[in-house]
C-alpha cells in the first residue's frame, strides 16, 4: 500500500464495548441484545396491560378494588420472608436494566448507521425512502415512549404529577388522572407510538436472532400486527373508559 492510498477507517472499540466483549459490542451482538431485551420488554408490556384490565372488575362485595388488591398481592410477593415490596424492586431493577441495555444498543447502532453512510446524501436518502413507516419512526417512537414513561411514573407510581394521588388506590388514582383531557389524550398518544413501536419491534427481533426464513415471514408479520393491536385495544381501552365515565 502506497502512502498516498486511502487506509479503511478502522472501528476501534470504547470503554463499553471491552466491558461488553467481541460478540456483544458487534452490530450482530447488540442486535441480539436489542432483541432478547425487547422480548422481555414485550412480556412485560403484556402482563401490564392485563393486570391494568381488572379496572373493568371495579369493587368487590367487600368494596375493595379487584386492581387495588392486584398492585398490593405485587407488593407483597415473598409474604413475611423478605421486606415489603423487595420482590417487587428486584422485578422493577431488571425491568429498568431491560430499558438501558435497549436504549444503548439503539443509539450504538444509530450511531455506526450514521458513521457508515458518512456524506453520501443521496445513499442515506435511498436509504431512508426504502424503509416503512414503522421502521424510519422506529427511534423517534422510542423517545416518545421514554418520556411518556417518565410521566407515567410521576403520574400514577409516584404522584408526583397527580395532584389527588393517594398511595396503595390504583383505582382512584387512574381515575383522578384520566379523567382529566390533556391527560387522556397524552396517554392515546403513547399508545399509537406503543404500537408502531411494538410492530416493528415483533417483526424485527427474529430477524436479529436469526430467525430469516422466507416462508416464516408471513407469520412473522401476523405477530407483529397482532400483538401490537392486541396492547393497543387493551391499553385503549381502558384510557377511553375512564374518559367517558364508563369507568368512574
Amino acid at each position: 500500500m502506497t502512502t498516498t492510498e486511502r487506509r479503511p477507517n478502522v472501528h476501534r472499540r470504547q470503554r463499553w464495548e471491552d466491558w461488553l466483549g467481541g460478540f456483544f459490542s458487534s452490530s450482530v451482538g447488540l442486535k441480539w441484545l436489542m432483541a432478547i431485551t425487547g422480548i422481555g420488554l414485550l412480556l412485560y408490556v403484556l402482563a401490564h396491560m392485563i393486570g391494568n384490565l381488572k379496572m373493568f372488575q371495579g369493587a368487590y362485595e367487600g368494596g375493595e378494588y379487584a386492581i387495588d388488591l392486584y398492585g398490593e398481592a405485587l407488593r407483597s410477593l415473598g409474604g413475611d420472608l423478605v421486606p415489603h415490596e423487595s420482590i417487587l424492586w428486584i422485578f422493577r431493577i431488571g425491568l429498568i436494566l431491560a430499558f438501558v441495555i435497549h436504549i444503548g444498543a439503539s443509539a450504538a447502532l444509530t450511531k455506526r448507521n450514521w458513521d457508515a453512510r458518512g456524506t453520501d446524501r443521496y445513499e442515506a436518502q435511498r436509504h431512508y425512502a426504502a424503509a416503512n413507516y414503522a421502521s424510519r419512526t422506529m427511534r423517534w417512537g422510542g423517545i416518545i415512549i421514554l418520556l411518556f414513561l417518565l410521566y407515567h411514573l410521576a403520574d400514577l407510581t409516584f404522584g408526583w404529577a397527580n395532584p389527588d394521588f393517594v398511595y396503595g388506590a390504583i383505582y382512584d388514582n387512574v381515575v383522578a388522572s384520566l379523567s382529566r383531557p390533556p391527560v387522556a389524550i397524552l396517554y392515546l398518544v403513547a399508545q399509537v407510538a406503543l404500537a408502531f413501536h411494538i410492530y416493528h419491534g415483533g417483526w424485527s427481533l427474529f430477524q436479529s436472532l436469526g430467525f430469516v426464513n422466507p416462508r416464516y415471514n408471513v407469520w412473522r408479520r401476523y405477530f407483529a400486527i397482532g400483538f401490537a393491536a392486541l396492547i393497543f385495544i387493551g391499553n385503549t381501552a381502558i384510557i377511553l373508559a375512564v374518559w367517558t365515565g364508563a369507568v368512574a
